[in-house]
């Protein structure tokens, strides 16, 4: 797919209170959604496909039709693909850029007008399994988290241990430039967090493993140093802790391309009677979005200073 076809669209804040992350599970919870472990397994099954689009706004088409395939905006798909509309096609909501919402529309309420090009294959079968390696994304990532204080070792450990973070005892610091220039003055951060990874590990694996032990920090599990960057949700149950992390992993990864035992995994952590865990859903689909971009491209250091 071109990069100018649909791009990797939202890139949600992480400055939202407390408040608005429960405000999605509450409604999941009233609703009944998302609840059993057959219908979070479909959940996460489409998001991590549903690649065109980003974690949390494939959450939301989903949420909106889960039998969706492709979807884009009525400019898009008569521009790009010479189609339009059905009069009663149901439009989907989903998050804009810099802007409120967008609204598109699946591929199976369109129609083809004359001399319309034969759809992609990403259209057609958006949900096709393709094995891909890790390209850059793992170094990628562990430059972006030292912006959190986030210093990270590989270790030689056996092979029934993949990794693990804490939080650090030490005084050191990071002197981090401001993207793109180098040459600006540099920002101080100091090392709050230690993670080890596995040196034994393929590169695929140290990636998953480190998407893994970024979930725990990032869905607050070790707390938060400014609930401005994510949340402080400190002793959880460890079944809720360990399914939200490797909710992340599996997510991050799948949508990559790189296959992991992260289902199996997860049948461990859901619980008796085919019912999820009171996971924070929402917690999940946008740390997972925030850890992708971090192998994606260097991230802006932090504005606000940190709580204390």
């Amino acid at each position: 797919m071109d990069n100018d076809d649909i791009p990797f669209d939202d890139q949600p804040t992480h400055s939202e209170s407390l408040e608005s992350l429960k405000a999605l599970d509450e409604l999941f919870l009233i609703a009944g959604q998302f609840t059993t472990r057959a219908a979070y397994a479909d959940l996460l099954h489409f998001i991590a496909r549903f690649r065109m689009y980003s974690p949390f706004n494939a959450m939301l088409v989903h949420t909106q039709m889960p039998g969706a395939r492709f979807v884009a905006t009525p400019k898009r798909w008569l521009e790009r693909y010479k189609r339009t509309i059905h009069p009663c096609a149901r439009p989907i909501t989903i998050l804009q850029p810099k802007g409120p919402v967008l609204f598109v529309f699946d591929v199976s309420d369109t129609s083809t007008l004359s001399g319309a090009p034969e759809l992609p294959e990403s259209i057609i079968n958006p949900f096709a399994i393709h094995l891909g390696n890790e390209n850059g994304e793992l170094d990628k990532t562990i430059e972006n988290a030292k912006r959190d204080g986030v210093r990270i070792h590989q270790r030689e450990f056996g092979s029934q241990h993949a990794g693990q973070i804490q939080p650090a005892n030490t005084k050191d610091v990071f002197r981090l430039p401001e993207p793109p220039s180098f040459k600006e003055k540099r920002e101080t951060v100091p090392v709050r967090f230690e993670l080890l990874l596995n040196s034994h590990q393929s590169r695929e694996e140290q990636y998953a493993t480190l998407a893994h032990e970024l979930g725990h920090l990032y869905c607050g599990h070790l707390g938060s140093p400014n609930q401005k960057h994510w949340p402080d949700r400190r002793k959880l149950d460890r079944q809720v802790e360990e399914c939200e992390a490797e909710s992340i992993s599996y997510l991050v990864c799948t949508r990559l391309g790189i296959e992991t035992p992260s289902a199996e995994y997860l049948a461990d952590y859901l619980g008796e009677g085919g019912q999820m865990p009171s996971i924070s859903l929402e917690t999940v689909i946008k740390m997972a979005g925030l850890i992708q971009r971090m192998g994606q491209s260097r991230l802006p250091l932090r504005k606000s200073s940190p709580e204390e």
